[in-house]
């Protein structure tokens, strides 16, 4: 086993409002800063909530489009997606100063996310956002991702992120929400995904191939239904495998 602590991330402040439920439970959240959810209003709730359990923030930017909540490409200059994901972040380190709490990390949301592991000009505008910051903010990348080489290339530090509640394809990209397995919502299935990632730095494809992934945080997504559940599960599993949330 490689570590005693594992980084258990959330996406939260998207309109759920299970915040108070998950925060007891996890290590990191990504808040929703106006893209494809939240507002100031409830990026404060989030953030104070964060500071209360000791939970590191990040901010979750995304395409500007409420109505198909992120997770669909979308037509915009690299000019354009750039202004937007500053100005999502900008709000957010606003409310995190009045707070005087920190911004740990940057975590891309849906199809912004998805886009910047395997296209050049979405990943460069990312990266170009993230030159603004002065303080060792990290970016979550997956593995083996066009963006994970863009940050490293500007000394941008990264932190490796595999989903907890996602399947994968043989390429390392993630099943489509479109398909019917793209979900994993057993316990035991989920327990099994991330013990096998954990301790060998693989993952089980939708085809039974085994391929290699590596992965500092796991993310369950908040607008999951049974995300508490199966949080609170998979804490006690891997507790009982000696790991900590941390």
């Amino acid at each position: 086993m490689k570590t005693k602590c594992i980084d258990i991330n959330v996406d939260v402040g998207e309109g759920i409002g299970n915040e108070s439920i998950l925060m007891p439970l996890i290590s990191s959240c990504n808040i929703a800063c106006g893209g494809h959810a939240g507002d100031s209003e409830t990026m404060r709730m989030v953030v104070k909530l964060a500071t209360a359990y000791n939970v590191k923030i990040g901010a979750h930017p995304s395409f500007p489009d409420k109505a198909n909540f992120g997770r669909k490409d979308m037509d915009i200059s690299c000019a354009a997606l750039y202004t937007s994901i500053k100005g999502q972040i900008d709000d957010l380190l606003i409310i995190l100063k009045e707070e005087k709490a920190q911004l740990n990390h940057v975590k891309p949301h849906g199809a912004l996310y998805n886009l910047a592991a395997v296209d050049d000009k979405k990943a460069s505008v990312i990266i170009e956002v993230m030159k603004n910051f002065i303080l060792p903010v990290k970016i979550f990348v997956p593995y083996n991702s066009v963006i994970e080489k863009m940050a490293i290339e500007n000394n941008i530090p990264i932190k490796y992120e595999a989903f907890a509640d996602r399947n994968y394809n043989d390429d390392g990209t993630l099943v489509s929400r479109s398909e019917n397995n793209a979900l994993i919502n057993d316990s035991e299935q989920m327990f099994d995904h991330v013990f096998r990632m954990i301790s060998y730095d693989k993952v089980k494809t939708i085809s039974g191939a085994e391929i290699k992934m590596i992965a500092d945080t796991f993310c369950i997504h908040g607008d999951n239904p049974r995300a508490v559940n199966l949080i609170q599960d998979l804490s006690k599993k891997l507790q009982e495998k000696g790991l900590q949330i941390k």
